[in-house]
């Protein structure tokens, strides 16, 4: 009797050709490799690395063994060596010796997988420039490691380091370094010989100290301490001459950290600390800061030297112990957004507070002229010297003194002439028009291109913005929030020194066109509209862009390539239909969102 079954299908060619390798990688992927040096196998479940990809450049490929005829395109004698490799977002535990056979590999990114060791033979890679290893069990890193001098980027954050060895200091290359939620306790005085590091992230570990040291990386631009265990900061942190922002949230401080040297920081954030008292001595050095974050501490009170700030252009104060406000606040001449929330402050009524930034400052600057005005309010102002009969209601008094012109929550349907008239030849930087009922943007706003710098003209029923806006060339801050406006002319590209946008609560129904050319923006607030969709490419053009808040639209998609957009600081995409990222990404932040959407880029 037979012992194959009856019906049974026989291959008689069977036991003579090679096994095929079981291989979870296409071969067309591999096949594209050799072209283009760059292989993406990110997210494909791998628990390991086939060998046929640290072979790739070794292996003749199986197009060589096979009896065809090869075009200009297919030649695979002419292949490219492997540069670029991403494995991420996998099941890897742990990564072959082998990686040694692609010594040509500029980036390497293993980030988001399981590994818990690193092989020793990553130093022969010579050439790597680029090493993204975070989201990992690291508790040490290989010897090898220090011997790639060539590094410009280590990114190790979410791993389970306690310490650094003093080796990482031969890394003198390095630009960035990203060792944020670890275990660390401490930093080796090594770190000092990093002279190129221009952005260290320490955040999210267990630091009670920093190395005097640390003080020799002059060309360090931004320093993440946040979340640590810090009760002071190295006074020789203030000859760091570069640097531009300082993080210090979520620490044990009780002094503002002295930087006397430190002429270009533009953001302190000391959010979250012990601090009690600010002290004139804490505050004179500042002139360049921008950003002062002082939310959830102690502070009782503000010194008149905050006038000093004459850059302050955001200040938080948000849950100190705050009860006054000192007058010489509302002088500070680019301050635009001061948040004093959970305050027990007593001296100010709470209607006021309520209004927002812009009749806060104008509230405190007229206690400096004379006294506090009725009901701490300027809307309605008595007729005096300073004030014409016919223009009962138009603060001639801040025109002159304060060069603000404003004329807010009146309800009217146009400006009167004699608001304008008002002016005469003084040099306006300031206009308010917001809350009222004006459909169309006054044309007398011309007169005054010479010197307006900040408009608000919020609240109203704006269908359209005239091409003519355009001349208004000194324009820094635009504030059009909650008009009807579904577009922007293209003239307003003229406006080269303009850095923020208010567009939220319109009718936007695409990102206007005009603010992708618009290169001196900083921040752009189109919230609550219906935009569909943004180009992410051509938003990368706007590197000075740090906020941008497109939360609360109709974007079906977000475009990976956002996430080049390495100026943002501040990304908000909540309230959009979109299904990815899901919202346990969003949650965690602008960083690792931006770093979640890089992943994603198509290579």
């Amino acid at each position: 009797m037979s012992r194959f079954k009856r019906g049974a299908h026989l291959d008689s060619r069977a036991g003579f050709r090679p096994e095929k390798e079981d291989c979870p990688v296409p071969y067309g992927l591999l096949k594209a490799a050799r072209k283009s040096g760059q292989l993406n196998l990110s997210g494909r479940g791998l628990t390991e690395v086939p060998q046929s990809v640290w072979r790739l450049n070794l292996d003749t490929p199986q197009e060589a063994q096979q009896d065809l005829s090869f075009g200009a395109a297919d030649r695979w004698w002419e292949q490219t060596d492997l540069t670029k490799i991403l494995l991420s977002s996998n099941k890897l535990q742990n990564i072959s010796e082998d990686i040694k056979l692609l010594p040509a590999l500029v980036v390497l990114d293993i980030h988001d997988n399981q590994l818990n060791s690193l092989p020793e033979s990553i130093g022969e890679l010579e050439h790597l420039q680029k090493l993204i290893v975070s989201h990992n069990k690291l508790t040490e890193l290989p010897a090898g490691l220090w011997r790639l001098t060539n590094l410009h980027c280590l990114h190790m954050q979410q791993n389970q380091m306690e310490r650094l060895p003093p080796d990482l200091g031969q890394l003198v290359h390095l630009e960035d370094l990203d060792l944020s939620n670890n275990l660390l306790t401490d930093i080796p005085e090594s770190l000092s010989n990093l002279t190129n590091l221009m952005k260290l992230n320490l955040s999210s570990n267990k630091i009670k100290s920093l190395p005097p040291s640390i003080s020799e990386m002059r060309s360090l631009k931004m320093l993440d301490c946040s979340r640590n265990q810090l009760e002071s900061v190295p006074s020789v942190l203030a000859q760091m001459q570069s640097l531009e922002q300082l993080y210090l949230r979520n620490n044990k401080l009780r002094f503002l950290p002295e930087l006397p040297c430190c002429k270009a920081l533009k953001e302190l954030h000391c959010g979250n600390n012990q601090i009690e008292v600010l002290e004139a001595d804490h505050l004179k050095h500042l002139n360049a800061l921008s950003f002062l974050d002082l939310r959830e501490n102690k502070v009782k009170s503000l010194p008149e030297e905050i006038t000093l700030l004459q850059g302050l252009e955001r200040l938080d104060l948000t849950n100190n112990d705050i009860s006054s406000l000192p007058s010489g606040l509302g002088t500070l001449p680019k301050l635009k957004s001061l948040s004093l929330e959970g305050n027990p402050l007593r001296s100010i009524r709470r209607d006021l507070l309520t209004k927002g930034t812009g009749e806060l400052l104008t509230y405190l600057r007229s206690r400096i002229q004379g006294g506090e005005p009725p009901n701490g309010d300027l809307r309605e102002e008595p007729k005096t010297a300073m004030t014409l009969p016919s223009q009962a209601k138009i603060n001639v008094h801040a025109i002159k003194t304060l060069k603000t012109l404003g004329y807010s929550e009146k309800q009217e349907a146009s400006i009167p002439d004699e608001v304008f008239d008002a002016v005469d030849d003084s040099p306006v930087t300031n206009v308010n028009f917001s809350k009222n009922q004006l459909t169309a943007v006054p044309h007398r706003l011309t007169e005054l291109k010479d010197s307006l710098a900040d408009i608000n003209l919020g609240f109203n029923k704006l269908t359209t913005i005239p091409e003519d806006f355009s001349k208004l060339q000194q324009l820094v801050h635009i504030d059009f929030r909650n008009n009807l406006l579904s577009s922007l002319p293209m003239e307003l590209e003229a406006l080269t020194k303009l850095r923020s946008i208010i567009l939220s609560f319109n009718r936007f129904k695409s990102f206007p066109d005009v603010l992708y050319h618009t290169s001196s923006l900083e921040t752009i607030l189109i919230s609550n509209n219906q935009v569909g969709g943004i180009d992410g490419v051509r938003l990368k053009i706007l590197n000075r862009l740090s906020t941008l808040d497109l939360s609360n639209n109709d974007i079906m998609q977000v475009p990976p390539e956002i996430g080049n957009c390495t100026s943002l600081r501040a990304l908000m995409l909540d309230g959009n239909p979109f299904r990815n990222p899901r919202a346990a990404v969003l949650s965690k932040g602008t960083d690792a969102l931006l770093e979640y959407l890089r992943s994603r880029i198509p290579k």
